[in-house]
């Protein structure tokens, strides 16, 4: 009988272990599922016992923000794949309401401390903020959607992990600032959602981290690859990598790797993003961080692998010429897997280069907006 993951068995009290069960309510667009939403969720989990997770509806995304990348299947489908949510809401309504966490006999809505607007400039929350059933959470620095929109439509290199200090430095001369700001240069700057550097930490993955070993006898499924801008089709193959047994480990190459055999200004996310990403999966179990391309004996050995697993994609030589999954093949070890979802990396891309000028729009003007509500609050604080 397979071994339950943590993410499937029931979670201790987090909120009150005595009393009652605290229920916590999050919502969102949640377009482009990244590690900064997953980092939210997990804050929002620690603060109650079950996650209530609110996911707004294209419809609903279009009229205040501007057209979302993914629809809304593929983000309902995304944020049940996060491990600290216990359910998801489909079609919230954008504005937060009393009616909404009352039918779901919520305790409190958790939001970042940033702020989110309507197409009219209201704040979202106000109405639970006014009922004093609202709560913050830190918003994670260093990753937006705006921005990881801005790397695919600016075709720069400058976010990929080299060791050094360089990408910091193209950080702080400006070089990639007008991701933030439409991508054309605008001097609206959002404080919240605007590009700054994201600087990983051993805590962090500690956070995100099931911190669980394999027990005796559990069948160990190995598969590596970028898993770049992760997304539904990297999820269904995740799902079934785990189906073949009881441990999944992941195994993410660098970004000089990935950038070898994907070419253009690939990976989007860099190493450490990815890392997290992956990390939030329910499926995954644990990650090596910058996996070897060529999965060898050693590796193999090491982590005591059963199986291990590739999608129906080409595989490409490793820098010799040879197949880098010579030893598992030869073992009688490897497997192909058909993820049946045709969502790559590309794609989404195809889909923000086709509608470029809306999102350049969306998200010069979300800047703007932003801008403008931070030096509101700056004024009322010098005032009092």
């Amino acid at each position: 009988m397979a071994t339950k993951r943590p993410s499937e068995m029931s979670t201790e009290t987090n909120g009150n272990k005595k009393g009652k069960e605290v229920r916590v309510w999050m919502d969102g667009c949640f377009d482009i599922v990244h590690f900064g939403h997953a980092n939210a969720l997990r804050q929002g989990k620690s603060m109650g016992d079950k996650l209530f997770v609110g996911v707004h509806s294209d419809e609903e995304i279009t009229m205040h923000k501007g057209p979302p990348v993914f629809n809304q299947e593929e983000r309902y489908r995304m944020v049940r794949a996060i491990k600290w949510v216990d359910e998801v809401i489909e079609s919230a309504p954008y504005v937060t309401t009393l009616d909404t966490m009352d039918e779901y006999n919520i305790d409190f809505c958790v939001h970042g401390d940033d702020i989110t607007t309507t197409a009219d400039g209201q704040d979202t929350y106000q109405m639970v903020k006014d009922a004093g059933r609202y709560k913050e959470c830190r918003r994670t620095q260093g990753v937006s959607t705006s921005d990881i929109v801005g790397r695919m439509l600016l075709v720069t290199k400058c976010h990929h992990h080299k060791g050094d200090n360089s990408s910091l430095d193209k950080h702080q001369t400006g070089e990639i600032s007008s991701t933030a700001a439409g991508f054309n240069g605008s001097d609206s700057f959002s404080p919240w959602t605007g590009v700054s550097q994201f600087l990983p930490t051993t805590q962090k993955i500690i956070q995100f981290s099931e911190g669980r070993e394999p027990n005796p006898g559990d069948t160990i499924v190995y598969c590596a690859g970028a898993f770049d801008l992760f997304h539904v089709g990297h999820l269904d193959f995740l799902e079934q990598a785990a189906k073949l047994g009881n441990f999944l480990i992941v195994g993410l190459h660098t970004d000089q790797v990935v950038n070898r055999y994907k070419g253009a200004n690939f990976p989007i996310m860099n190493l450490h993003e990815r890392t997290l990403s992956i990390l939030a999966c329910k499926y995954v179990d644990e990650v090596v961080i910058g996996a070897p391309y060529t999965v060898t004996k050693d590796l193999m050995e090491h982590f005591k692998v059963d199986v291990v697993v590739h999608g129906k994609t080409p595989i490409m030589d490793d820098v010799e010429g040879n197949d880098p999954y010579e030893c598992p093949r030869s073992l009688g070890k490897f497997r192909q897997i058909e993820s049946d979802n045709d969502m790559t990396t590309q794609v989404i891309i195809d889909r923000i280069i086709k509608n470029r000028l809306l999102y350049e729009k969306r998200n010069k003007e979300k800047a703007q907006k932003e801008n403008k509500i931070y030096e509101s609050l700056q004024k009322q604080n010098q005032e009092a």
